[in-house]
């Protein structure tokens, strides 16, 4: 027992002995020492704040690249839709030329305008092509080749078989046409 108590005792006058020099040591040491702590302190704010900016900028980058995407896989999936589409659409169109009264034409191509109008508002849009144009084959294929009339420039369009789009600057299907040769 008397070993507890001499710890006892030691460890008080240690203690004693600690706060002595905590409150005789010069204000200047624990102003300097606070002014290490400060930078210190600074010092990891100002990293903790530049790390903040960079996540914060690689966050509003990813969102940007987020949301184009999304609004391409919309515009992708809009363009696969109207081309599984676009075969009924060539059908009112034959229909159309082979209507012999007027009441039957007036009604497909009442079918055909709104056809037409749901296809802009989708950002669709038919690409124009006419006999006699030049053959451009970004925009078109030629199916079929045909002699040259009396007249007529090699590599013209002769006659259009089917309508081509596009969306923007995609092609969502080529015009297919006969070309002269």
């Amino acid at each position: 027992m008397s070993k507890k108590s001499n710890t006892l005792k030691e460890n008080k006058e240690e203690t004693e002995e600690i706060k002595e020099k905590e409150t005789s040591s010069a204000p200047e040491e624990s102003v300097s020492e606070k002014s290490e702590d400060l930078k210190k302190a600074e010092a990891l704010a100002e990293d903790y704040k530049r790390k903040w900016y960079t996540v914060t900028a690689e966050y509003e980058n990813f969102r940007k690249r987020n949301a184009s995407a999304v609004s391409a896989a919309y515009r992708d999936g809009a363009s696969d839709a109207v081309l599984k589409l676009l075969p009924v659409a060539d059908n009112f169109g034959y229909a159309y030329d082979s209507a012999s009264d007027e009441k039957t034409k007036a009604g497909i191509d009442k079918i055909v305008k709104s056809f037409a109008t749901i296809l802009q508002s989708l950002g669709i849009e038919e690409i124009k092509i006419t006999p006699g144009d030049a053959f451009d084959e970004s925009v078109a294929e030629a199916v079929m080749n045909v002699p040259c009339g009396e007249g007529e420039k090699p590599n013209t369009v002769k006659i259009v078989l089917k309508k081509g789009y596009r969306s923007g600057d995609k092609v969502i299907r080529y015009a297919q046409v006969s070309v002269t040769v």
